[in-house]
């Protein structure tokens, strides 16, 4: 299924895989970014194409399917926070001039996202005290050994292992027996509907981060994450150590800001209170680094 789709707002496919995505592109055209994932339902997976025109069109192919082709397209824009309209994201810096200096230094960063909150939780347990690339290693060799296979334009890209066949693990050569357990809670999860980035966005923040918790090995930083960068929210800030030190940093304020302060600060951020965190953070890790102990509940 071939498809085309005008951004709302300011946006930059280059700015944002630079940033963000890493994802592989085709070695025919190295413009066109590659995305392959379980889509949402778990009827199969999809590989989806994206290339940005000069005129700012997203031009798009999805490769799977025929019944899911239209749920991968949009779980592929959500990824991208392209499913949100950004046309006041600007007004939000003429409000506040840190988040607007951010804004023109990142040329409009979007969040980008996981490809779902199913691929979030378990990418949040498989990476739980390793190192990002090890995390990122042990995903790949699990979507080659498990996922989907998926031919674009000859190239062969890998999905990430769908829900019933993560069930399934016995076990996997760099997790532990509780890891292995504990994806398998995170698989069931995705098949009761729990993990469904419909689903988490309607319900109430309180309510969702609540629901997330009872899944084994995650706890409040993980559910932020899983909820924040997996679901993607857009009107709401991680209470997590970093955005506490990157306000405190680009706010100049002399101590860390408690959370009335950061409530205070953050008013003129509405309704895109997570797009201004995400900037931050990735200000705050350029600028200063991540001082040890310090982390942030929102990385992808």
């Amino acid at each position: 299924m071939m498809f085309e789709f005008i951004p709302s707002g300011l946006f930059d496919l280059a700015n944002q895989n630079q940033y963000f995505g890493g994802w592989p592109t085709l070695k025919n055209d190295p413009q066109t970014i590659v995305m392959a994932f379980p889509v949402e339902g778990w009827k199969g997976s999809a590989a989806v194409t994206l290339r940005q025109e000069t005129d700012g069109r997203i031009v798009g192919q999805v490769y799977g399917p025929a019944e899911i082709s239209e749920k991968a397209r949009s779980q592929a824009l959500a990824c991208l926070s392209l499913d949100v309209s950004a046309e006041e994201w600007p007004q939000v810096g003429k409000r506040d001039p840190v988040i607007g200096e951010l804004q023109v230094k990142y040329n409009f960063l979007r969040p980008v996202l996981f490809h779902s909150p199913y691929e979030a939780a378990a990418g949040f347990i498989i990476g739980h005290r390793r190192a990002v690339r090890q995390k990122v290693e042990i995903m790949k060799h699990l979507a080659e050994d498990l996922g989907e296979q998926l031919v674009v334009e000859g190239q062969v890209f890998h999905a990430f292992p769908q829900p019933a066949d993560l069930f399934s693990l016995a076990s996997y050569k760099g997790l532990n027996e509780q890891k292995v357990e504990r994806l398998h809670f995170v698989a069931k999860s995705a098949l009761d509907g729990l993990l469904d980035r419909d689903f988490l966005r309607s319900l109430p923040i309180d309510n969702a981060l609540a629901q997330l918790k009872t899944l084994p090995g995650v706890g409040p930083f993980f559910a932020q994450g899983i909820l924040h960068r997996g679901a993607g929210l857009v009107d709401d800030i991680t209470r997590d150590d970093l955005t506490d030190y990157a306000i405190q940093k680009s706010y100049r304020l002399a101590e860390v800001p408690d959370q009335a302060k950061i409530d205070e600060i953050s008013k003129t951020w509405r309704p895109f209170r997570m797009w201004a965190t995400v900037l931050l953070h990735i200000w705050v890790r350029r600028e200063y680094g991540v001082p040890a102990g310090r982390r942030a509940s929102s990385t992808r």
